[in-house]
């Protein structure tokens, strides 16, 4: 028996080699697998608590490795402000994100988690990132070529970082301006929001010919997973008051409201978020037809639907009166992701209870955790979980900070130009005795940037993030014999005084996100208005307008000589200066229509009684070869 002994042992010695390499072997780890082959594999695989995990998103303030581990989280995200550190840099982000993936991975399926976050004018959120003109000002250009270059830059500013997701874009269709969102919309007009998702492939790639029609596509470790937002009708809200009701017909909110996201699906988009706002008195968390019958069936969308931040919560009214008839209701409409953020063991249990009691069947949580995967494994997470350092010099760049800067060009609209057409203001002589710069916005950048900048609701002064305000833009512009005297609110006497050559006076909103921009008034913030009638009276002046909207501007008319809505511009505020003095033309026209008194809200292009200050589409050029 001895004799047989050795080649006995190698048989066995290759049957446990077989064996083990076939247990090794995981097909829903194998890139050559087909996707649906992956889906299902995996998901054969899956625990109830494992899928549950997956549709769970959490604040990355409460997702410690041991809560990624324990309760098979899903996704985390940074709302807004949330940063691992003030003043992180691109190194300790993709620390943070990868400290998490390794968490996630470390499971025993070892499925990546999906950080996103709002990078919704740039990389937002990010101290020296570039921070892009807010959509409001990007609807001005109606440039589909420009708007891919800008969501291509803020891919790679977002994966400098380590993060795969952005929030992003918003295609609301924003139909009055009293509402505090407005600045992220494109346009009143749906036409210009559709041009405007060109951003998609610019943030995930060029969807490939061959696509089925509404699955998700993301083009590799470079671009992001992108998401539209806000399903549906955020826009239309009555009186523009934040997470209204939107009162229309079926037929209007599928003709106004509803094409940006027909293009969305085409483009490939990874993810639709839900808009906290009702439509005619239904929740949008808790609309089925609209979430699983139209956008999952009729258009055949195929990535996942994410609620917005505590949005099944806010189905209640209080939110949170009634937890579970939230998770029932959200989930059953068709959410497949709940943007938790906090509260996680309570969704978690919530969940779990009703499923385990059939109260949401297991088909919706199947449905829920194939879309998530299916996002997952399309943008390559499975094959790179982790951040690539070799992308971190991409924050910030120079390069991107001139695509911004040309954006920035393109978005300022000439509203007015001299007291008569014969004696045009601008361009701006860059010779000149001694000139007068004058505003609380010429020498801010936080108002510059507006909302959802470092933090949610943004920040004053200049200490928030690297750019250039217009003040130092003008600075830099002028002739160096040029004296460029800066006076943030001047009185009469020292404007009368000081035998100024013209004045730039640069006013505004002051900064804002969501419920806090409602505004029933639409005025400039004070000083403002004393600063136009100040300077404005005694010289020749500029005056250019950095807001979030159309705000009143009809009373100091008469006084100014030019007029420029610069809207939020962002950093680079060279942009606003390369056009006043005239190294480049004004191309802008109104995507949105500007009023004479607020009583007139809501007026959009094509209302019966449109009588505006100045129209949609209007806007003034500057021949500046005559110069």
């Amino acid at each position: 028996m001895g004799r047989y002994s050795i080649p006995f042992l190698g048989v066995l010695l290759l049957l446990c080699l077989a064996s083990y390499s076939e247990a090794k072997y995981l097909k829903y780890k194998d890139p050559k697998v087909p996707l649906n082959g992956r889906i299902s594999d995996l998901m054969g695989r899956m625990s109830l608590e494992e899928k549950i995990g997956q549709m769970t998103q959490i604040e990355r303030n409460v997702a410690t490795p041991d809560v990624m581990k324990k309760y098979f989280i899903g996704s985390v995200l940074s709302g807004g402000g949330s940063v691992p550190a003030t003043k992180a840099s691109a190194e300790t982000w993709q620390q943070m994100v990868n400290q998490m993936q390794k968490a996630a991975l470390s499971t025993p399926l070892g499925i990546p988690m999906i950080y996103g976050i709002d990078a919704v004018h740039g990389h937002n959120n990010v101290y020296n990132a570039t921070i892009f003109p807010h959509n409001v000002g990007l609807g001005v250009t109606r440039d589909p070529v420009l708007i891919k270059k800008i969501g291509d830059a803020t891919a790679l500013e977002v994966r400098a970082t380590g993060i795969p997701y952005a929030f992003a874009p918003c295609i609301a269709v924003c139909r009055d301006p009293r509402w505090g969102r407005c600045y992220e919309s494109y346009s009143e007009d749906p036409k210009i929001v559709r041009t405007m998702t060109e951003i998609i492939p610019g943030l995930q790639g060029d969807i490939p010919g061959n696509s089925m029609k509404g699955v998700p596509f993301v083009a590799g470790k470079t671009k992001v997973a992108a998401c539209a937002k806000h399903y549906l009708g955020d826009g239309g809200t009555n009186k523009g008051i934040n997470e209204n009701n939107t009162l229309i017909s079926y037929n209007g909110l599928l003709s106004i409201h509803m094409p940006a996201y027909y293009d969305s699906i085409i483009k490939g988009v990874s993810t639709v978020m839900i808009s906290y706002s009702s439509w005619n008195g239904k929740k949008m968390h808790a609309n089925k037809k609209l979430i699983t019958g139209y956008l999952k069936n009729k258009l055949h969308f195929k990535g996942f639907v994410i609620s917005d931040w505590q949005g099944i919560d806010r189905i209640t009214s209080p939110p949170h009166a009634n937890y579970s008839y939230s998770v029932q209701a959200g989930v059953s409409a068709g959410i497949d992701m709940i943007m938790v953020p906090f509260n996680y063991t309570e969704f978690i249990d919530e969940l779990t209870r009703q499923v385990k009691n059939n109260i949401i069947p297991m088909s919706r949580i199947d449905d829920a955790v194939a879309r998530i995967l299916r996002v997952k494994f399309v943008m390559g997470l499975f094959e790179n979980p982790y951040a690539d350092p070799s992308l971190m010099s991409q924050l910030g760049s120079k390069e991107h900070r001139e695509l911004a800067r040309e954006a920035v060009r393109k978005t300022l609209v000439l509203l007015k130009n001299g007291k008569s057409s014969k004696y045009p203001l601008l361009p701006l002589p860059k010779k000149s005795g001694k000139i007068l710069v004058a505003g609380s916005h010429a020498n801010n950048l936080g108002y510059q940037c507006g909302g959802w900048t470092i933090t949610w609701q943004g920040l004053g002064g200049n200490d928030l993030t690297s750019g250039t305000t217009i003040l130092d833009a003008v600075k830099q512009t002028v002739d160096p014999a040029t004296e460029v005297v800066f006076n943030e609110n001047p009185d009469a006497n020292f404007v009368k005084s000081n035998k100024f050559s013209y004045a730039i006076v640069v006013v505004g909103e002051h900064t804002y996100a969501e419920t806090f921009g409602d505004s029933m008034n639409l005025t400039i913030a004070e000083p403002g208005p004393s600063t136009i009638n100040n300077v404005c009276s005694a010289i020749r002046c500029v005056v250019v307008l950095v807001t979030g909207r159309p705000v009143v501007v009809k009373p100091y008319l008469p006084k100014i000589d030019a007029l420029v809505a610069a809207w939020l511009p962002g950093t680079e505020g060279q942009g606003v200066t390369d056009v006043l003095y005239g190294d480049y033309e004004f191309t802008g026209k109104l995507a949105r229509t500007w009023f004479k008194t607020v009583d007139q809200l809501p007026m959009n292009v094509g209302d019966k009684h449109y009588d505006p200050l100045f129209p949609f589409g209007y806007g003034l050029t500057t021949n500046i070869t005559k110069y």
